[in-house]
């Protein structure tokens, strides 16, 4: 079982940056896809990015790209979200998600991702 910790949501203004960090510090075997999701009120979950095993390959929704940016760091099993240039519409909870251990092959589906976080808010003001 793996265990996801999101960090770094919070409050910002529009046009502002923040950073979301997600822990997985049990992932000691093998290097599978991972991404965040977001879930605004009301709303189903959706996709934002997400980051391959190896890192070489990440793919972005239309709505963040350019503007968001997925990295991880296989050695302290952690993982990255820079939000740059933010805006109302991306207020909403933000969820680290892992797919099982042998799978490194990202995917934009959310029901491809068995781990998940407890999610980390994200409020951003007009």
């Amino acid at each position: 079982q793996v265990q996801l910790t999101e960090s770094g949501g919070g409050l910002e203004q529009t046009g502002g940056s923040l950073s979301l960090f997600c822990a997985a510090p049990g992932q000691t075997d093998g290097r599978p896809a991972m991404g965040w999701f977001r879930q605004a009120r009301g709303l189903e979950r959706e996709f934002v990015a997400v980051i391959s095993g190896n890192g070489m390959d990440t793919y972005y929704a239309d709505s963040v790209k350019g503007r968001f940016t997925i990295s991880r760091d296989n050695v302290r099993n952690t993982m990255t979200l820079q939000m740059d240039s933010l805006t109302p519409e991306d207020t909403a909870t933000y969820y680290c998600a892992s797919r099982r251990e042998d799978l490194p092959r990202a995917s934009m589906n959310v029901g491809a991702y068995i781990y998940w976080g407890q999610g980390t808010q994200v409020a951003i003001s007009s």
